[in-house]
């Protein structure tokens, strides 16, 4: 149950860091609306990579952790390179539309299909993982808009390598249980 929890909040932090910057520009709306849409895409297209896990499980049985471990360290290693080139150079947003919420939804969910993938491997049910992906997403994300007004763009960038930092852990450690 940990583990599943943990691996909500690492994917959860590319979108509480965009929430973050979002926040800059106060609009409430953006309150409810990135919350939601970024819960919805995590979870979603956490499913699809558990799907598809599901289909290539047989397969890939003995080396599973391998690939667990191989994805989720290059999604951690990902997330810890993009936030270290945007802390220098973070910004504050530009005007909202359904375009660009839809756009942030899907960019932000992205690592989460992938992830999906491992959700075999956790000793929770998947439907509670993905329910815990959603629910964890949509909170941080109201979170991380909130404080977005308050401190600024540094902390966007920091939850990202925290969120980095977890995946790689939850890879490590699947690694070794595989071995």
């Amino acid at each position: 149950m940990w583990e599943a929890i943990a691996l909500a909040f690492g994917l959860a932090m590319d979108a509480t860091a965009v929430s973050a910057v979002r926040g800059l520009a106060a609009q409430p709306r953006e309150l409810v609306v990135l919350p939601l849409l970024f819960g919805g895409f995590q979870s979603g297209m956490a499913a699809l990579g558990w799907l598809a896990g599901r289909w290539a499980g047989p397969y890939i049985a003995r080396w599973d952790h391998w690939v667990a471990f191989g994805l989720l360290v290059a999604i951690g290693g990902k997330m810890l390179i993009d936030a270290w080139r945007k802390r220098a150079g973070a910004e504050a947003p530009g005007p909202a539309s359904v375009a660009l919420y839809l756009g942030l939804a899907v960019a932000t969910s992205i690592d989460a299909a992938a992830a999906g993938l491992t959700l075999p491997l956790l000793a929770v049910a998947p439907w509670l993982a993905l329910l815990l992906i959603g629910a964890i997403t949509a909170a941080c994300s109201a979170a991380g808009h909130v404080a977005g007004r308050f401190v600024g763009t540094q902390f966007g960038a920091r939850l990202s390598m925290l969120g980095g930092v977890v995946l790689i852990g939850i890879g490590v450690r699947i690694l070794v249980q595989g071995l």
